[in-house]
């Protein structure tokens, strides 16, 4: 059945903002050479979109060529502000943005493990206030959270976990009745996959997993294009996985003894202490995250810490690729990104480890790669989330 006017009138302009959102301004030209449209189509749509106050007229695409050929069109950036938040149990970071993803103000506010829960959720409310305040923005349209822990697939909220803070299940629907703003919650890893997907190390890829590796351990599986969290939104806690190497068991309400103890920043810093090796956090990235980071650059500059550094890494590799390979061997995502902090901080040198022990544990063929995005990929996975959802309601057709 062939859709009606409207309903084809939406589905073009929908493509057509989605062009100008991927690729910036575009002329008239230009949308019928990407969208296979016919020139009167995308001169009807460019007059609907711009009446609605979506796009503008921002220029013109060469100097040397004058009328309505030459005419830029651009989404209006303005229409709408976002915020991303990245809660840890330490703290929040937030940004705000307009609808193109431009960042224009950015903020952080640790939280320490004795402050009550309203303490807690007011300091967070109070920096979102101030970043959008210097953001010079009036209201926010959408919030993007990324946040550790279960997010139930039926109400899209944070579960309630005896392993976090009380203040984090709370934030979200403090933000939205503060703010009146739409309030998007997901799962810290998941974020970071969709970032490593959009614009980081998995950018070719369609089905893959994030192996992440900050001061917990995580995974986000993603299958045929689809982020794949499972029946009680539980996909990808690896760091209850049991694993050999450990004192005991995991639990169901502590990770201790599954793979969160081999490969959690706790457990590297007392591997690295091992091996006579000591570092301090820096600039927010966890001590974990320094110590390879700092292991990386002794073993290729060759100096007199090469042989401890060497040892560290290789015992450090053995225990990632005992998750790496669980994953492998049930999912068969062909690549694996190493993410979080220490995942960055490893590079290629820490992946190429990994990816030999995989590949001696494993019959399926896998790629091993760093994480270009490392910590920040969850602050802007939660950028990537509010904007599509803020782009998704505003592009939506309006009784055309």
């Amino acid at each position: 059945m062939p859709a009606s006017p409207s309903t084809a009138r939406a589905i073009n302009d929908r493509l057509a903002l989605r062009l100008l959102q991927q690729q910036g301004p575009l002329t008239a030209g230009q949308l019928k050479q990407l969208t296979g449209l016919s020139r009167p189509t995308v001169a009807d749509l460019v007059e609907r979109l711009a009446a609605a106050g979506l796009i503008a007229d921002v220029g013109e695409s060469d100097s040397r060529r004058r009328g309505p050929n030459a005419r830029l069109y651009g989404i209006v950036a303005d229409r709408a502000h976002l915020a991303a938040l990245d809660v840890r149990t330490e703290g929040v970071r937030v940004l705000v943005s307009d609808l193109v993803g431009r960042v224009l103000a950015e903020a952080s506010v640790p939280i320490g493990d004795d402050t009550g829960t309203g303490n807690a959720v007011e300091q967070a409310l109070a920096l979102v206030e101030r970043t959008v305040k210097e953001a010079g923005a009036e209201r926010l349209h959408t919030v993007g959270i990324g946040a550790p822990g279960l997010i139930d697939p039926a109400t899209g909220e944070l579960r309630d976990s005896t392993g976090l803070p009380e203040w984090h299940r709370r934030l979200g629907s403090a933000l939205h009745e503060r703010l009146a703003a739409r309030v998007i919650v997901e799962n810290e890893t998941n974020l970071a996959a969709l970032a490593e997907q959009r614009d980081g190390a998995a950018r070719d890829r369609d089905t893959f997993v994030l192996l992440w590796l900050g001061h917990g351990t995580g995974a986000a599986v993603v299958l045929d294009g689809a982020l794949r969290r499972g029946a009680s939104g539980g996909t990808g806690e690896i760091g209850f996985l049991p694993v050999p190497g450990t004192p005991k068991l995991p639990s169901a309400t502590d990770c201790g003894g599954g793979f969160h103890s081999l490969a959690g920043a706790a457990g590297i810093a007392a591997l690295a202490a091992v091996h006579g090796l000591t570092a301090r956090a820096r600039g927010g990235e966890p001590a974990a995250a320094v110590l390879v980071r700092e292991a990386v650059s002794a073993v290729s500059d060759g100096g007199a810490d090469r042989p401890a550094a060497e040892a560290f890494l290789d015992v450090l590799a053995d225990r990632i690729a005992v998750g790496a390979a669980s994953v492998v061997a049930v999912l068969d995502p062909g690549c694996v990104v190493l993410g979080g902090e220490v995942g960055q901080a490893g590079g290629a040198e820490l992946a190429r480890r990994v990816a030999e022990r995989v590949e001696r544990m494993s019959p399926l063929p896998v790629e091993v790669r760093p994480s270009t995005l490392g910590g920040g990929a969850v602050l802007r996975g939660a950028l990537l989330t509010a904007r599509d959802g803020a782009q998704d309601d505003l592009f939506a057709p309006r009784g055309r």
